[in-house]
């Protein structure tokens, strides 16, 4: 059966949606600042396997969790996947990413490494209670620093990145983590969790918070948008 095997299987795990539409995201955001379709694509595979190597952590690190609340389209606690498999696939993975990510040169390597560092923390620590929103704020705030130091071939320049668009890129990243949260409240109430969307769930609804947190990611791209286009995703001194 085709999705009983191994590659499907790893794909599944990857949390594939989320991988690629972050990935399509940031390397769109690379196209609109007017970067060769090199860097582009650099950028998309880039952040599509560092998004990979995030999925991959986050159904280990819930593979208990996801088995006792038998939480669908979730291989590693379905018992479909080995744990063992997934953590080479990981290694393989970070062997990838990290030449990937020097590619844009050292500055841009630092910025999206320590945000894919962040994630993975962000797995694990805070994730329970109100500022589980924080590693998602720090880690897509990382992303403009990421693409305003990145360039080909290791000479990436070194500009900073405008504290606008790192301010938008950052509430951003607190409301994908809100839309991604909302399929597991349930779960979250059950074990326990105070995570922010949880807390604001609980006040609002879930159907309300999903209409709530739609909008907020839509005003914030339209944002991200306008101060990009204004200012550029780097400093100008």
């Amino acid at each position: 059966m085709l999705g009983r095997t191994l590659p499907v299987l790893l794909l599944r795990a990857a949390h594939p949606r989320q991988a690629v539409l972050t990935a399509v995201g940031v390397a769109g955001a690379a196209a609109l600042a007017g970067r060769p379709g090199r860097e582009v694509l650099l950028v998309l595979g880039t952040v599509l396997v560092g998004q990979a190597v995030l999925g991959w952590h986050n159904d280990l690190v819930d593979r208990a969790r996801d088995a006792r609340h038998a939480t669908p389209r979730k291989p590693v606690g379905e018992g479909l996947l080995d744990a063992g498999t997934v953590w080479f696939a990981i290694a393989c993975a970070v062997m990838l990413l990290v030449p990937l990510s020097v590619a844009a040169g050292v500055s841009a390597a630092t910025a999206y490494l320590l945000s894919v560092l962040v994630g993975l923390l962000g797995n694990v620590v805070l994730r329970k209670g109100w500022l589980s929103w924080l590693p998602w704020a720090v880690s897509y705030a990382l992303y403009p620093a990421y693409l305003a130091y990145g360039g080909w071939d290791g000479t990436g320049s070194e500009t900073p990145p405008g504290i606008a668009v790192t301010v938008c890129a950052a509430l951003l990243g607190v409301g994908v983590h809100v839309l991604r949260a909302l399929p597991g409240l349930v779960q979250d109430n059950q074990d326990g969790y105070r995570s922010l969307p949880l807390r604001i769930a609980m006040r609002t609804g879930a159907t309300r918070l999903l209409v709530l947190a739609c909008a907020y990611v839509a005003l914030v791209l339209v944002a991200l948008l306008v101060v990009a286009q204004q200012v550029g995703l780097a400093q100008r001194g």
